[in-house]
């Protein structure tokens, strides 16, 4: 790959994206009972992308100050001058509009609507204000970040189902602890670019205590597709373990071994949330008697 094309792909923040694109499939996967609609998912799949790459390129262009002092970004295009302003913003203005065009045109406005405000939660809000307004930056602003599944759903079936909502609010949960072991792990940085971050404005133990709860709330919540009757038995067995695992990261974090365990959590944390969506998706699909369920070939929705 050219070292041109390189840098303009760096700016769509390629591995962050592919998790976004990941839950937003698996919600179309479980918004139908069968396979959802290939223009619908394709399109949608697409347009998501495309969107997802805009947001993340406008971070590039808002956080370039803050990513020249922060050793874990000052390897960026506009951090390092590999790339300009101007182009960064023409192009992250060109994968938004490619992004609403797909998505108006082969998908339906009721998408293209939610993904937009997203777009904007993420690229403008969350990035531009609350980044840098409030050490509760991540817990508010983490709603874009779980409308993904939303998005996939509402773009094969063309409106929002509580489960979706469900989905979001997994996601969403899960940010905060997500996000704030990589913050322990990088409080100098977010220290010295002066980004008010929790470890930086409360301390690490304080920081520590808050993924602590935010775990167990999140293993709570991700219980609630098997009470709701949208998930079953395989769901809720991968589910609790998953969860088992994360609240052990998240009590051990409390005394950790040493300085990069918080490195740790937040990788384990990118694989939980993978697998506890795939664990709903071969649920979804798994023959409704071996659910002991017999009145349904399938798991279905509503």
């Amino acid at each position: 790959m050219p070292p041109v094309a390189r840098q303009y792909l760096e700016l769509t923040k390629p591995r962050v994206v592919a998790l976004i694109v990941f839950t937003a499939v698996i919600g179309m996967f479980l918004a139908v009972p069968g396979l959802p609609p290939p223009r619908q998912a394709i399109a949608g799949m697409f347009g998501i992308w495309l969107a997802a790459a805009s947001a993340a390129a406008l971070n590039h262009l808002i956080d370039q100050r803050i990513d020249k002092v922060m050793a874990r970004t000052s390897h960026r295009p506009l951090a390092t001058g590999a790339l300009t302003p101007t182009q960064v913003l023409a192009f992250a203005l060109i994968l938004g509009a490619l992004s609403m065009a797909i998505l108006i045109a082969f998908v339906n406005p009721l998408t293209a609507a939610l993904t937009f405000a997203s777009l904007i939660g993420y690229a403008v809000v969350y990035t531009a204000y609350l980044k840098r307004a409030t050490p509760q930056n991540i817990v508010i602003g983490g709603a874009a970040g779980a409308a993904p599944p939303v998005l996939g759903w509402a773009a094969v079936s063309g409106s929002v189902h509580p489960y979706a909502l469900l989905l979001f609010l997994i996601i969403f949960i899960w940010t905060p602890p997500h996000f704030w072991a990589l913050a322990i792990f990088r409080r100098d940085d977010y220290a010295r670019a002066q980004v008010p971050m929790l470890p930086v404005t409360h301390g690490v133990t304080y920081t520590r205590w808050h993924v602590l709860f935010y775990t167990v709330l999140l293993v709570v919540i991700t219980v609630l597709p098997y009470l709701t009757g949208m998930s079953g038995l395989f769901y809720l067995g991968g589910a609790l373990v998953l969860g088992g695992a994360f609240l052990y990261y998240a009590i051990r974090l409390l005394d950790p071994p040493d300085e990069f365990f918080a490195m740790r959590v937040f990788n384990y944390s990118i694989v939980y949330l993978m697998a506890l969506f795939a664990f709903l998706l071969v649920d979804h699909y798994l023959p409704v008697d071996a659910l002991a369920d017999p009145a349904l070939t399938f798991r279905r929705v509503g």
